[in-house]
């Protein structure tokens, strides 16, 4: 009988990875882009914790995310813990207690990693990290289009190319099926036909609202037919409301940002549960995961808020690759003021820590750009 091998040190969780040198470093540094944009214009940056107690973390607008929570039991207190799946809920708890007396409208931003029971954006993913922005205290079309204009703004300084915001109204549907006495395996069954954009289905299922909801289904697209098509039914009040704001608040961001690249999808009702009004995800041009959504939302203490999360990680697979700082090799004897010149002119530098035979191969080995020479610089062959 043979021993068992020992466990491959490199082997990690399913929906887990290392970032190495390279891709870490971008990552910071991309987060760092979006960051300065939110500060920009005057998000405050907040940090909250990794792990709360469970029952404040999922509690409120944190229960739409408890079935992707981690738990673990806190050894000092005993009580049930859980690692954060998602930063809104923690920053809708932060508004309603530390920041309760801020003037509104209160705007935070925020990043840190969250870690998901199953995965997120891609199904490989279970570790995520999160950038984004949270605008509390107002509900007007002006805050929803604040928020995008940002995620625009943002995403323009990454360079990512194609980038374009879908709009929708999730309780826009629910609310004009809810018109209608269907029973509740109808209405499931009907809702799944729609969740599928089952054109046929809708039509067999919907009885006196096929018409309708067959139309919204096609007018799913660019977001002046959409809204024109929308704007043209004879809807019921609840839901008129609804359609109208969804039209303000796309007039509001076309007024913030007149050549941004918007979408509508009337009948689109998916997302976090604690969604109440407009929301909006965000796609890039060739890219088929998302690179962020957010919304409107009832905050803590039924404060209206709206928000973005961006997905750094998705971001960087559709941004240019940046490069990185070029490093320069200092041999052992190379002056300290050289260096010090170099590190504020930009460069990354690297020191020789012993005398080498031949200092352009070692530079080569520790994987440099270029090394001093006298005063200066000189690239390697």
């Amino acid at each position: 009988m043979t021993d068992d091998p020992p466990p491959n040190p490199a082997l990690l969780p399913a929906g887990f990875v290392d970032l190495l040198p390279s891709d870490a470093e971008a990552e910071a540094a991309g987060m760092e882009s979006l960051m300065r944009v939110f500060a920009s214009h005057g998000y405050s940056r907040v940090k909250p914790p990794l792990l709360e107690f469970e029952d404040t973390l999922l509690s409120g607008s944190g229960a739409a995310v408890a079935d992707q929570a981690f738990r673990l039991m806190d050894p000092d207190t005993r009580r049930m813990m859980a690692l954060r799946p998602d930063i809104t809920p923690q920053i809708a708890r932060i508004a309603a207690t530390r920041l309760a007396d801020a003037p509104r409208p209160l705007r935070l931003s925020y990043t840190g990693l969250c870690v998901q029971a199953s995965g997120g954006a891609r199904e490989s993913d279970r570790q995520i990290s999160q950038a984004g922005i949270e605008l509390i205290g107002p509900d007007t079309p002006e805050a929803d289009a604040e928020v995008v204009a940002l995620g625009a703004e943002a995403l323009a300084a990454l360079g990512v190319p194609g980038v374009s915001f879908d709009l929708t109204m999730p309780p826009l549907v629910p609310a004009l099926i809810a018109e209608v006495g269907f029973t509740p395996a109808e209405r499931q069954a009907l809702m799944r036909a729609l969740d599928r954009k089952d054109a046929a289905a809708v039509a067999k299922l919907a009885g006196g609202l096929a018409p309708v909801l067959t139309e919204l289904l096609h007018a799913a697209g660019p977001a002046e037919r959409a809204l024109s098509v929308l704007g043209g039914l004879v809807l019921p009040a609840p839901v008129r409301v609804l359609s109208e704001r969804l039209a303000a608040t796309f007039a509001a961001i076309t007024a913030r940002v007149p050549d941004i690249r918007l979408t509508v999808d009337p009948v689109e009702f998916r997302g976090l549960h604690y969604h109440t009004g407009v929301c909006v995800t965000v796609y890039a041009r060739g890219q088929h995961e998302e690179l962020g959504r957010g919304g409107r939302y009832v905050s803590n203490n039924d404060e209206p808020a709206c928000g973005l999360t961006l997905r750094p990680e998705a971001l960087l697979r559709a941004a240019p690759a940046r490069a990185g700082r070029v490093r320069v090799f200092l041999p052992v004897d190379c002056d300290p003021a050289v260096g010090k010149r170099l590190r504020a002119e930009g460069y990354a530098t690297v020191d020789g820590l012993v005398p080498v035979a031949d200092s352009k191969a070692e530079a080569r080995r520790l994987e440099c750009d270029m090394i001093v020479a006298g005063d200066g610089v000189v690239a390697l062959n």
